[in-house]
């Protein structure tokens, strides 16, 4: 088994990155050995410092938000308007191996650290750029562009209306294209000795990650209505059920074979057979009917007794965890990562690789 936690040991990455997409790179390679140089401002630095849940200590100079993607990186806080500060940095990106930014329009011309300019000097440096949108100097933020791809149309409910989803999914997604596209850099790199730039902005990121919603409307215009939980193209699936002790359970059933495995477990096999119901198609036109008929079962037990049940034939189910069920768990608990601070204090967060390579020793 290969030690992941050295994969990169020898790789060195300079971060010029603030919030979460950028750094969220920057800790992809730090919890895989790199060592990660973070570079923040003088003028309190990242701005996710400050941005403490209601629990947390004013005192602290990092927040919850900020730990969740600045773990085991060497922080320093430089003017890259200052002279002295500026030639530290250039020291650093002289035996770099990647460099990530995401400045704002103008940025890199003012602190002079242009792209083009920079492969001339460090021709070997891959560069991992961050932007909001490839046509437009707009500036950028997760909610805006939640609401401005669809997402936010897409989530919710018709009683809601739309509504963002509460992590930074589009900052995720735009950190995922980056990291691919920086390890694409890397196996070029070991084939011509030459770095590159690879340029990611949230807009482009967000629109390729609509998957099967974008492509029901580019091949039948179909646009999908507010939904919940509940899928355009399935059922049951995404619905919930509230058992008898007042958990809910989510059903995602995805074929004829497990729907009829579930009507034998609920003891309603009249469904198979009814036409409303007899296939996906139809179970998606009838859902509402179909969910009546299906609620009034799960009423009758204890969530642990259908969840048991449900676990031993194999049907797709889970109960609907808060954030603090998922941590009490043997399964999540192990991603958990315990780090002391400087100060003495403790920092809690989640391991995000989530991966094993395995090459048969």
């Amino acid at each position: 088994m290969l030690n992941q936690k050295e994969f990169f040991k020898d790789l060195k990455v300079v971060e010029l990155a603030s919030v979460l997409a950028g750094p969220a790179v920057g800790m992809f390679f730090a919890e895989l050995g790199a060592t990660v140089i973070k570079v923040e401002n003088k003028n309190g630095g990242d701005v996710t410092r400050s941005w403490k849940n209601p629990n947390e200590s004013i005192e602290d100079d990092k927040s919850a938000y900020y730990h969740s993607v600045n773990w085991n990186k060497q922080v320093l806080h430089l003017d890259l308007t200052d002279k002295n500060d500026y030639a530290e940095l250039l020291n650093h990106l002289q035996g770099a191996d990647i460099l990530i930014t995401n400045f704002k329009a103008g940025d890199d011309k003012k602190f002079n650290l242009v792209s083009d300019e920079l492969i001339a000097k460090y021709p070997s440096l891959i560069i991992g750029e961050i932007a909001g949108y490839s046509d437009s100097e707009k500036v950028a933020y997760d909610a805006v562009l939640q609401a401005e791809t669809g997402f936010m149309f897409l989530n919710g409910s018709q009683e809601s209306g739309p509504l963002k989803m509460p992590i930074a999914m589009i900052d995720i997604l735009a950190a995922h294209q980056l990291k691919e596209g920086i390890l694409l850099g890397l196996i070029n790199r070991a084939k011509t000795d030459r770095g590159c730039v690879v340029k990611v902005n949230l807009f482009d990121a967000a629109v390729a990650s609509l998957a099967n919603q974008a492509s029901n409307w580019l091949n039948s215009e179909y646009e999908s209505p507010r939904m919940g939980s509940l899928h355009p193209n399935i059922a049951p699936y995404g619905e919930t059920y509230k058992t008898k002790d007042e958990k809910l359970i989510l059903l995602a059933v995805g074929s004829d074979k497990q729907f009829h495995a579930l009507c034998e477990i609920l003891d309603i096999l009249e469904l198979i057979s009814d036409e409303r119901f007899s296939s996906n198609a139809a179970r998606v036109k009838n859902r509402s009917i179909m969910n009546n008929l299906i609620s009034d079962k799960f009423k009758s037990e204890l969530s642990s007794y259908w969840m048991n049940l449900f676990n031993q034939l194999n049907i797709p189910a889970g109960l609907v965890n808060s954030i603090g069920d998922v941590f009490k768990s043997d399964a999540a608990n192990k991603k958990v990562i315990h780090q002391s601070e400087v100060n003495g204090s403790e920092s809690k967060r989640v391991e995000t690789i989530a991966f094993i390579i395995d090459d048969g020793n």
